[in-house]
């Protein structure tokens, strides 16, 4: 399956990652499942895709098709800086970015040492290529997390989300059972809370609002990350699953497999390059990257990192299935 042409979006490549999966060890769990709470999905039926044509063709988020999923259980906000901390602390785990030594920051969130800044990225050059940018310092050398324990921890790779995932008891969860829990019991719509972005005129996400990428308005009272339960959680208890930061998703991308997408459970394609991303992040604006919606996919390879990238975790409800 190719993955040529693929347009770029507002989550770099790496330059120097490998799209290889890192051998890294998957600790197993003591205990019981740690750090985020969860909170429980039901299984179901949903029509999983874009019915609005509002996508970008190259993401594959067509056609729409139906797909049944079990129980299962996620995270209620996004894995927090505070939760991976006690993670890094727990293990000694050292991330991807850390082992490059450099990662991808938005040009506009940088105010550090211009000789950290390695380079911009081909096709998006208002990303940064920071060299010592990471999960604790997200902006790179000066930058830290005072006052954000509560905010999505970012600059993770995919290999970093799968091994905090394996600590916690947890897993990624797949593309399918993020789109339903995305939906939050609805069907068809575009946003977790309908059809409109901003009904009665509130903002119900933290996306770019002004010019992208040199004005932000900030409307929504956030410029950058926002807290993981900064907005109202959808239809299930699940905060942010639109806007904030991208999210990643345990499976291989390929943007026909929608074509061939078994009815039951779907965990992607065999093989890949990329893994999918789902959520779009405070960066998305409808002039370039309307990938806010619960139908959009993107993704990037598992060794990549960038400062509006994290994930949430997932795992199998206890106690009997739904019928």
């Amino acid at each position: 399956m190719s993955h040529e042409g693929l347009a770029p979006c507002c989550v770099p490549g790496l330059p120097g990652a490998s799209s290889k999966h890192r051998d890294v060890e998957l600790l197993p769990p003591v205990g019981g499942p740690r750090g985020v709470r969860q909170v429980s999905v039901p299984g179901g039926v949903t029509s999983m895709g874009d019915p609005f044509g509002d996508g970008d063709p190259n993401d594959g988020e067509t056609p729409v098709h139906p797909v049944r999923l079990h129980d299962f259980s996620m995270d209620a906000t996004a894995v927090t800086n505070d939760a991976f901390a006690e993670f890094v602390d727990a293990t000694g785990h050292v991330t991807d970015a850390e082992d490059l030594g450099l990662s991808a920051v938005f040009e506009a969130s940088f105010a550090g040492d211009p000789r950290d800044v390695l380079g911009r990225a081909a096709r998006t050059p208002w990303w940064l290529v920071v060299e010592g940018a990471t999960w604790r310092a997200p902006e790179g050398p000066g930058s830290d997390l005072s006052d954000r324990g509560d905010h999505p921890v970012v600059q993770v790779s995919w290999n970093d989300a799968r091994a905090y995932a394996a600590w916690a008891g947890k897993r990624l969860p797949s593309e399918a059972e993020w789109e339903y829990a995305a939906r939050g019991g609805t069907e068809g719509r575009r946003y977790p809370w309908g059809d409109e972005l901003k009904p009665s005129g509130e903002w119900r996400c933290n996306i770019w609002q002004g010019v992208f990428p040199s004005i932000n308005h900030g409307d929504d009272g956030h410029l950058a990350t926002a807290s993981a339960a900064a907005f109202e959680p959808n239809g299930y208890g699940l905060h942010q699953m639109v806007g904030n930061v991208w999210e990643w998703c345990a499976d291989w991308f390929d943007a026909r497999y929608y074509e061939e997408s078994p009815p039951t459970s779907p965990t992607g394609p065999v093989s890949g390059t990329a893994r999918v991303m789902r959520g779009g992040s405070f960066l998305c604006h409808d002039s370039y990257c309307n990938r806010y919606r619960v139908a959009a996919r993107s993704r990037n390879t598992p060794d990549s990192a960038s400062g509006n990238l994290g994930f949430r975790c997932a795992s199998r409800a206890e106690g009997p299935e739904s019928p």
